[in-house]
């Protein structure tokens, strides 16, 4: 799961996946940037979420974002088209699902594997409309909430699902009055081992002290000096699939 050497020329001691979900948008540009300066290559999950600008994160207002971000090589997967939240598994290979966003915000739908699949598509869709590519074949549930039922159906469509390490939870959606910055950050640091997937958002609403501006930074020069280097799932041995047709 290594490359051969860090940004300082050391060789590697494992391997780190960073991935981002789509979220307020309020931290993207940070964390371009960061990882832009360090030389990261990192995995975007996609929804059309609402921004803190007002528009939704697959606007066309967000397309030159999107697009520095594809051709800096970073790899993108789907988080579904209106963050629907998988509730349960029904009968016949149905499941019932809750958008976050879109016209069916807030209801409880009951689809057929065609549909959940089709509504990953739609994510496929827009970001090929916005940057002339596709996603790769990835998908990770919104809130990371799925059955084996809906990931082996979803495979069937072409789609690997994707979670995070336990180490690999960032804890930006937590309350920063119980969990401060620094303790996610110490918490990632010792636990984090060769091959865990890291996760976090390009922003939270919930989140008074926003993880990000403090956290990201030292949390990339940490697990530098720890001998770690960073790749994309595209480098993944379980995800290293390649992409759409």
């Amino acid at each position: 799961m290594t490359v051969s050497t860090t940004a300082t020329g050391r060789a590697c001691q494992g391997t780190i996946y960073l991935s981002f979900d789509t979220g307020s948008q309020s931290q993207a540009e940070l964390i371009a940037q960061t990882l832009a300066r360090h030389r990261i290559k990192a995995t975007f999950f996609l929804a059309n979420e609402k921004t803190f600008n007002g528009d939704y994160s697959l606007d066309p207002a967000w397309a030159t974002y999107w697009k520095q971000l594809q051709q800096d090589g970073h790899a993108f997967g789907s988080h579904t088209f209106d963050h629907v939240y998988f509730l349960r598994d029904l009968p016949e290979g149905r499941v019932e699902v809750k958008p976050q966003f879109g016209a069916q915000a807030g209801k409880k739908l009951v689809w057929s594997t065609q549909q959940y699949c089709a509504e990953l598509a739609r994510v496929d869709q827009r970001f090929k409309q916005l940057t002339g590519v596709q996603l790769d074949p990835l998908w990770r549930a919104p809130g990371g909430k799925l059955s084996p039922q809906l990931e082996k159906a979803v495979l069937s469509c072409g789609y690997r699902h994707v979670g995070w390490s336990p180490a690999g939870f960032s804890g930006d959606e937590l309350p920063s009055e119980s969990w401060s910055n620094p303790a996610l950050l110490k918490r990632a640091l010792d636990g984090l081992k060769d091959g865990d997937i890291f996760m976090a958002h390009l922003g939270i609403w919930s989140r008074k002290t926003a993880w990000a501006p403090e956290n990201l930074e030292p949390l990339i020069q940490g697990l530098e000096q720890k001998g770690f280097c960073f790749a994309t799932l595209r480098e993944h041995p379980l995800y290293s699939v390649k992409k759409h047709p």
